[in-house]
């Protein structure tokens, strides 16, 4: 009797442990929610995503407003075509911006919006006129090196006086 009793707990212990692991993949996967609310869609235009993947969060003012539902790529403005879905409680003005932002240093990318003063609301496929893409460590990089080596004239064989 007492060799069942500590399987049944030891089985018990096990199945709580995968469950575990179960919920904390679908958290890492944003895929925690398990409700689907209303949702309206609206489009951003981008020259560059970065990292942004599908499932990302669309945030305003640091709280999930949405999240990103797809990323195309437009042959005819040869720009990122991102797909927004919001949820219908939260109503944005027609002159929102919508910037690609990055949580943290290294951490995940996510959509920013930002409303503006408009009195006229997003509507369902409306698209987002004012945005901002991704900022490219790479090109950032470049950039500080080459302004660094604009400012002492280009040559490496400049002599100080």
């Amino acid at each position: 009797m007492q060799r069942g009793t500590l399987d049944l707990w030891v089985g018990i212990f096990v199945m709580a442990g995968l469950g575990a692991l179960v919920i904390l993949a679908l958290k890492v996967g944003n895929l925690g929610s398990f409700s689907a609310p209303e949702t309206y869609t609206v489009y951003a235009e981008f020259e560059n995503v970065g990292g942004l993947k599908a499932r990302s969060p669309v945030r305003s003012a640091g709280v999930v407003v949405g999240r990103v539902n797809g990323i195309e790529f437009d042959t005819q403005t040869y720009k990122a075509r991102v797909r927004l879905d919001l949820e219908m409680r939260y109503p944005f003005s027609k002159d929102t911006s919508a910037s690609i932002l990055t949580a943290g240093l290294l951490g995940e990318q996510y959509v920013g919006l930002e409303t503006g003063a408009e009195t006229e609301m997003l509507k369902n496929q409306d698209k987002i006129m004012l945005t901002q893409s991704a900022v490219v460590l790479e090109k950032l990089i470049g950039q500080f090196i080459y302004g660094k080596a604009g400012e002492s004239g280009g040559s490496a064989e400049a002599t100080p006086k």
